[in-house]
């Protein structure tokens, strides 16, 4: 971690150096007054980076018993959480930061299950690395601002981690419909007091190296106002190995609704499409997944809140879940606060599908999953 910051801020230190050589201006003479002293070079900061950090973990009991020999004794669906009947680690994480100035970086480590379904096994996927980029915010840009480097995706109403999502567990939608990082350059612009857009250019979806030779292209807008906001998120581009053919395209929306200081609630719709690569010389597959998802979430003390989320997914042509299926899913959650950067949530979930998609034992399978889980979440930093 220490080789890490110390490359940073040594980077950040030769770039500065040349920055302000390159600026430096030559003062005009005057015959009748002494010359003016040079103009201050612009300059930025190499420091400090800002550290934060989590630990999630969790226990997961599933009704339908699944056991290892079944499907790895997992809750079919989940991500991050899914180990079930025991205790597990879903997310050990640490944040170095630092805020453009109008250079700044970014690099987010991560061990547990969140890691190890995120990354997987592949070494070219940026092992144990969550995000880590680059950032430019020029200071007359208008508060335009870059980014290079591996970035979770911009789509979706819930994130990676569980702290800032109102449930515990993640989605369908989350886990099915949309990627979860990409690896290229993003940018954003204000064009208003309100509305911000963005264009990102990356490898595709979930990947750090791409082997079809094409780029995905993001395009994104956010509006916000005083109780309400409007998020708008497109990506498109190949995404089948090692062929520019056959095109995957992503509509994401999330609506977000703050009528009161307690009560939230958001509408979150997904539409994808994948075509796959010429089949025979006529023939191609174009597969279809699209889903929503509504939640309302209540405080209803300084420590304590509620949550209750419902999904409906339809994988037409089983490219997500390897099903072709229409699933159901409602979650009703308990938070409780105990101190600032500790909290627990309790967790009740019911997964069914119109197919016998869940694993119940050793060999049975059922259209359906209940699950009870309890979140355990301690985080620090500057920012919580």
């Amino acid at each position: 971690m220490s080789l890490i910051h110390t490359r940073i801020l040594q980077s950040f230190t030769g770039a500065a150096l040349a920055l302000a050589v390159g600026a430096m201006v030559q003062a005009q003479s005057s015959s009748q007054a002494p010359a003016p002293a040079p103009a201050a070079p612009p300059t930025w900061s190499v420091g400090p980076m800002e550290l934060s950090g989590l630990i999630d973990g969790y226990y997961s009991y599933n009704a339908n018993r699944p056991s290892d020999a079944a499907n790895g004794q997992i809750n079919d669906l989940y991500n991050f959480n899914d180990k079930t009947d025991q205790f597990n680690l879903a997310e050990a994480k640490l944040t170095l930061n630092h805020d453009p100035d109008p250079v700044g970086a970014r690099i987010d480590l991560f061990v547990g299950r969140t890691n190890t379904l995120i990354n997987g096994g592949s070494h070219d996927q940026g092992d144990y690395i969550e995000q880590a980029f680059l950032s430019v915010k020029p200071p007359k840009a208008k508060g335009f601002e870059m980014d290079f480097g591996k970035f979770v995706t911009s789509a979706g109403a819930e994130v990676i981690e569980a702290k800032d999502d109102w449930s515990y567990s993640r989605g369908i939608l989350f886990a099915w419909a949309i990627p979860y990082y990409h690896f290229g350059l993003r940018t954003s612009m204000p064009v208003s007091s309100k509305d911000t857009i963005g264009l990102q250019v990356v490898n595709g979806w979930n990947n750090v190296t791409s082997n079809n030779g094409g780029v995905t292209i993001g395009l994104t807008n956010a509006l916000t106002l005083s109780k309400a906001s409007w998020l708008v998120n497109y990506y498109t581009g190949p995404s089948n190995a090692s062929t520019q053919k056959g095109y995957r395209n992503l509509i994401d929306t999330v609506v977000t609704l703050t009528p009161t200081s307690k009560l939230s609630a958001y509408i979150n719709y997904d539409y994808g499409q994948n075509r796959d690569a010429l089949v025979s010389n006529e023939d191609t597959a174009l597969n279809h997944w699209q889903g929503v998802a509504f939640a309302v979430h209540g405080q209803v003390t300084g420590t304590s809140a509620l949550t209750g989320r419902f999904e409906y997914f339809n994988d037409m042509n089983g490219y997500s879940t390897g099903t072709a299926q229409k699933l159901k899913e409602f979650t009703g959650t308990y938070e409780y606060k105990w101190a600032e950067g500790l909290l627990t949530r309790v967790e009740y979930r019911r997964d069914w599908s119109d197919q016998p998609f869940f694993h119940k034992g050793d060999t049975n399978m059922v259209d359906a999953q209940s699950t009870v889980t309890v979140g355990f979440i301690a985080f620090f930093g500057p920012k919580r």
